[in-house]
């Protein structure tokens, strides 16, 4: 490949990588490690790793901002109360079955 071509390449994929892009990644894997020890509650640690894609697809940005807080520490009854929330809707319920996982209990 010529340098020439290169050069807007690189450009392309840097772009790609935007300061917003990589807060967003970050508050999406922090919740995602608050997510998961909830889900283990009502289910088996590999069925809460696949729920917590689908809670992890259907929250909105504010619900992960909440969750993501939560990292590091022992989850209360407000972080298991919106984890739950998100579970009940019925497109997180589609994925979770779509995925072979079942509905929680409480």
């Amino acid at each position: 490949m010529k340098p020439v071509l290169l050069l807007p390449l690189c450009l392309l994929a840097l772009t790609a990588c935007s300061p917003q892009t990589l807060a967003d990644s970050v508050n999406r894997k922090a919740a995602r490690t608050v997510v998961v020890p909830v889900l283990q509650t009502y289910m088996t640690a590999p069925q809460a790793e696949t729920a917590a894609d689908c809670v992890m697809a259907n929250a909105s940005p504010a619900e992960m901002a909440a969750l993501a807080r939560d990292v590091g520490t022992r989850a209360g009854t407000l972080t298991v109360q919106n984890v739950v929330t998100i579970v009940r809707r019925p497109a997180t319920g589609a994925c979770m079955r779509a995925a072979g996982v079942g509905p929680i209990a409480g």
